[in-house]
């Protein structure tokens, strides 16, 4: 059985984003009143993270970029951009967002545990070395890839983003980075605008960032051969040192900010793919982080089927699908992951 933590603190629920913003902190409230409903919490570790430093951030972030963040927040709050707001304790919540990861790598890398969930606002994969946009102020995930690489000295580390907006963040902080394989799946067209599947990287970095951009109601069973036929035989080739997953579940069929009808039960599938491509190649080291995901039900359904994953639990929450939904294969979805494989087939033998 694995040894798996769930980072969280109290001061995640702090973070403002003002009135009506759908990134609000009953998402981690239902989440983590669910784990105990279903005696989950019971089989996990439930820590409080230290904070990152700012040193620590500036791995990803220059100095100007942070000041800002932490002046706004200083001010009493504001907005970043129409979507991303600031408020009083942001800036302190993001410390330990980004710390949550962190510290989950201290641990994981010193065998204290094998691997963690952290359950963190404010989210991180749509900020860029120098701005904060779609609800993200510090990119969670770019920082914890880089300070594995100076802490532990690794040099392949995989991250796979699941949220059903694009990456945009980790894809442009890493794209001339051999060090880091980024792959999304994603709904396209969609915010923010970006990923298509020619988006491959550049110099020493072509070739190591991958985009499925998948229509709307592309479900489960397009996922599902993404990652056997492309995701799992490039990771593979890769031999990940370190598996992180972007973990946003706006992808759910209950989500009313994208349409990708996904349900609980698939997170679990990808993220039991994910948990056997980590033991295969790097003892189990796998983190996950959130991103978005925006109906509450939905939300906390797909997180604990995740955990339940992770932590080597058989545990699974019954999910009520209306009765009357129906969960298609795409046909337009299999030809995109398609057109993915035979653009990256000159970097990768897939």
């Amino acid at each position: 059985m694995s040894t798996t933590a769930v980072f969280y603190d109290p001061i995640y629920l702090e973070h403002d984003t003002g009135q009506g913003h759908p990134e609000r902190p009953e998402r981690l409230e239902t989440t983590m009143q669910l784990l105990d409903e279903v005696r989950l919490s019971e089989k996990l570790r439930i820590i409080s993270p230290r904070d990152a430093t700012v040193e620590e951030i500036q791995l990803v972030h220059p100095k100007g970029y942070i000041n800002k963040v932490k002046s706004t927040a200083e001010s009493g709050g504001g907005w970043l951009d129409p979507d991303t707001h600031v408020g009083a304790r942001s800036y302190a919540a993001a410390l330990k967002s980004t710390g949550a990861l962190l510290e989950g790598l201290e641990r994981i890398f010193s065998g204290d545990i094998d691997n963690a969930f952290c359950m963190v606002r404010p989210p991180g994969h749509h900020a860029t070395a120098e701005r904060g946009m779609g609800f993200c102020l510090f990119n969670n995930n770019a920082v914890a890839a880089r300070f594995a690489i100076k802490e532990f000295g690794i040099s392949r580390v995989f991250i796979l983003d699941w949220d059903a907006h694009h990456g945009n963040g980790l894809q442009d902080i890493f794209y001339d980075d051999d060090k880091v394989l980024y792959i999304s799946l994603h709904q396209y067209p969609h915010y923010p605008g970006t990923g298509g599947s020619s988006e491959v990287g550049i110099g020493k970095g072509e070739g190591f960032t991958v985009n499925f951009p998948l229509p709307a109601r592309s479900g489960e069973e397009v996922y599902l051969a993404a990652f056997d036929q492309v995701i799992i035989p490039v990771a593979r080739q890769y031999e990940p040192e370190l598996v992180l997953i972007s973990a946003g579940y706006d992808g759910h069929f209950s989500d009313l900010l994208c349409s990708m009808l996904l349900r609980g039960n698939s997170y679990a599938e990808m993220a039991t793919r994910l948990k056997g491509l980590a033991e295969e190649f790097c003892g189990g080291k796998m983190m996950a982080a959130l991103e978005g995901g925006y109906n509450l039900v939905g939300i906390a359904i797909s997180m604990a089927d995740t955990i339940a994953v992770m932590a080597g639990e058989e545990i699974r929450v019954e999910e009520d699908t209306g009765g009357d939904i129906i969960f298609p294969s795409s046909r337009r979805g299999m030809e995109i992951v398609e057109a993915t494989r035979e653009t990256i087939s000159s970097y990768w033998s897939v």
